[in-house]
């Protein structure tokens, strides 16, 4: 129903044409029909080429009669998993032999655009990214079959110079995540993630290239019958999105820089045409995944375009989909998507305040007008879901949506990574919290886009459900995982009931710092997709070493024990289970790369589009940290030691960015470019809590404009 144009300049290609020379236009499309994040459709190709010449004259050229096209040298080899990716066979032979200009018959003409084929588009503002990588290693398993050890998961087509081939022979390339006892690819089901991850290719005689033309993730690539005097060059194009730029983060911890090296690759890597599920079995843009990434990628390469995109088609779903009085507010949970319609009513409570968070980053007010009219259906679905009277009156309760497993909610996903949350309670903790998010997230929003009517009426429903939230899912001083249908409270108590609430401000003050100190005990007991909740509920209460024993700890679930296990992407679960084809390459636990630089770093914004940021150095048992932020104009960068009781900071901000510098207070000497504006003794003094609730000691507020400042501890 949607689509996009590109535009590229494509002069550098004609240089050099001999004046008066017929130039030939080509294409190679890549088409394999609807699924996880493809719409249905037709293949096809529309083309506009401009032709400015130094004299003055234009030639415009258009795609349709006189054209031709016809299939290429591919063949499908079944399919690699039940989400409909084709597996592709290149036939070297056909290759070889094919004659664009003799072999392929006249184009299919559908007409002038835009037709039913080819809808009215958009412009695309997202691009791509990829270099040739050569593996860091070849190894040799123990039947002599030759294996490239790229040293990480990449999403990558792979790539294969033979010096010579033995026309017809069809070579298996392989792909994979891990290997065999023996040294092959292991191609079992949680190995693979269920994917058939081979490369056929048929020979020709003579010196030939195979390139793949779709990604896969993965690590490894075999080469069975092959021997490595037979190849020339072995590689792989990396494929992902590209952003304007790229931040940075590194501690005293070695531990927490390597977790945040793998959290760093896997949001890279989490991107190609779109936000993704995986790189290999689902290619598809879920919500909660796509939410989840674009915290990261924009916190940390200041994306924009991705989260904007994402955002629009979500957005259109909603249009094409839930239009009905009885179903307006939600959102496909995958979208571009060949299934059609469905949902999962939880994910659709996560674009509220995943909108203004990008609204945070960029001050696009335009775009959050756009989405404004979602988002208060969004709002409003919330709000249907909220019975007068009963035994849950007054909390979200059955929240419509969802089928199977996501019936009224997925709480967490996979399955484990729930740890025992009651899915019997019909008013879950966890969906009034987000019900609770989307009410005053379009509140903000709606004041920001100057609708202060509207917001009164969502904050006050906010406050409201609030009210509920505190009063009725706290039992005995603990927040239990909702209430049953007969208005029961449920037995169990989860990571997630306290969690979700606390991370979103809803916890009494009276509550909060005994809520965050039992879920702090606890460990990790809540999944990849729902982490960052768990990290926010303890940072909002100061308990920032108990995230980084999260961050690091070992003997945990979680990314330090991924990265002992050898893992260089995030994974869907924190285990894999065998039997299962949960994904080794699932970026959506590097959300926390926010959280990293926004309180570990200590950079984070205070205004929209990063005009005014606040750079405070935590407390915690880092000795010290240095990084960067990207902010509309450039960087905010920060590099403090812990002095004792006090810190030594230096920091950096570009033009057109005021920053606030919090420090303990305490007598500082001061170099800079100019006059420091000192908010005053009086009113910068303000009290923060230490881990024990208790005053952990004072601190001072400083403004500080363009240009790098030192603050030194006298």
């Amino acid at each position: 129903g949607e689509g996009y144009y590109d535009a590229a300049d494509i002069t550098e290609i004609l240089a050099g044409q001999p004046a008066g020379s017929a130039v030939p236009v080509t294409a190679l499309l890549h088409w394999y029909g609807p699924g996880q994040g493809r719409a249905a459709g037709v293949p096809g190709l529309l083309v506009r080429l401009t032709v400015d010449y130094d004299d003055g004259r234009r030639d415009v050229l258009t795609s349709g009669p006189g054209w031709s096209g016809g299939e290429a040298p591919y063949r499908q080899s079944g399919y690699r998993n039940d989400e409909g990716d084709p597996v592709e066979h290149l036939d070297g032979q056909a290759a070889s032999s094919l004659d664009l200009a003799e072999d392929l018959p006249a184009a299919v003409v559908t007409g002038r655009h835009p037709s039913s084929d080819f809808p009215r588009l958009h412009p695309r503002r997202t691009t791509l990214a990829g270099e040739f990588v050569a593996p860091r290693q070849f190894l040799t398993a123990d039947d002599g079959t030759m294996v490239a050890d790229f040293g990480q998961v990449l999403p990558a087509r792979p790539e294969v110079d033979f010096l010579d081939g033995v026309p017809g022979r069809t070579v298996m390339l392989r792909a994979g995540y891990t290997l065999r006892p023996d040294g092959r690819v292991d191609a079992g089901k949680t190995s693979s993630q269920n994917t058939d991850m081979s490369f056929p290719y048929t020979q020709t005689s003579g010196p030939q290239q195979f390139r793949a033309s779709v990604h896969l993730g993965f690590r490894y690539l075999e080469l069975p019958g092959v021997e490595a005097a037979e190849v020339s060059r072995m590689g792989a194009l990396t494929v992902h999105g590209s952003h304007p730029g790229e931040g940075s983060f590194s501690s005293s911890d070695p531990v927490l820089d390597a977790v945040f090296g793998l959290l760093r690759d896997s949001a890279l890597y989490g991107v190609q045409e779109q936000f993704v599920d995986t790189p290999t079995r689902e290619k598809g843009q879920f919500l909660a995944d796509a939410a989840n990434i674009s915290y990261a990628t924009m916190a940390l390469f200041g994306e924009h375009a991705y989260t904007a995109q994402a955002l629009r088609e979500f957005a259109w779903s909603a249009r094409r989909y839930w239009t009905s009085s009885s179903e307006k507010g939600r959102y496909n949970a995958v979208y571009p998507n060949g299934d059609g319609k469905r949902d999962i009513p939880d994910f659709s409570l996560m674009l509220p305040e995943w909108a203004e968070e990008y609204h945070l980053r960029t001050g696009d007010l335009a775009l959050v007008r756009e989405l404004l009219p979602h988002l208060r259906d969004t709002a409003d679905y919330v709000l249907r879901y909220v019975p007068a009277e009963g035994p849950t009156a007054g909390l979200v309760t059955t929240l419509g949506g969802g089928s199977g497993p996501y019936l009224h909610g997925i709480v967490d996903w996979p399955a484990p990574g729930r740890f025992g949350y009651d899915m019997e309670c019909a008013a879950r903790t966890t969906v009034n919290a987000q019900a609770y998010s989307a009410l005053v997230s379009t509140a903000r929003l709606c004041s920001a886009a100057g609708d202060e009517s509207a917001a009164v009426a969502y904050a006050v429903a906010a406050r409201t459900l609030a009210n509920a939230i505190r009063a009725r899912l706290r039992v005995e001083g603990v927040m239990v995982d909702g209430l049953h249908p007969d208005g029961t409270p449920s037995p169990h108590a989860s990571q997630h009931a306290t969690s979700f609430p606390l991370s979103l401000g809803i916890t009494g003050p009276e509550y909060a710092a005994a809520d965050a100190c039992r879920i702090a005990g606890m460990g990790m007991r809540q999944g990849p997709m729902t982490v960052h909740r768990l990290v926010r509920a303890l940072l909002a209460v100061g308990l920032t070493d108990a995230v980084l024993d999260l961050l690091t700890g070992k003997d945990q679930p979680g990314w330090a024990r991924l990265l002992g296990r050898g893992a260089t992407f995030t994974w869907e679960a924190w285990d894999l289970e065998d039997g299962t084809d949960y994904s080794q390459s699932h970026a959506w636990s590097a959300s926390v790369v926010k959280e990293i630089l926004e309180h570990l770093l200590g950079i984070r914004y205070s205004a929209p589009g990063g005009t005014e940021v606040l750079i405070e150095p935590p407390l915690c048992r880092l000795e010290h940290a240095r990084g960067s932020v990207p902010v509309g104009n450039g960087y905010v960068r920060a590099n403090w030691r812990r002095r004792g009781g006090l810190v030594e900071l230096e920091c950096t901000g570009p033009a057109g960015t005021t920053a606030t510098g919090r420090l303990p207070a305490g007598t500082y000497g001061l170099k800079g470019p100019g006059t420091l504006s000192d908010q005053g003794a009086d009113a910068a003094v303000v009290v923060s809590a230490g881990e024990d609730g208790h005053q952990a000691g004072a601190t001072r507020d400083f403004r500080v404009h363009t240009g790098t400042w030192t603050f030194t501890p006298a």
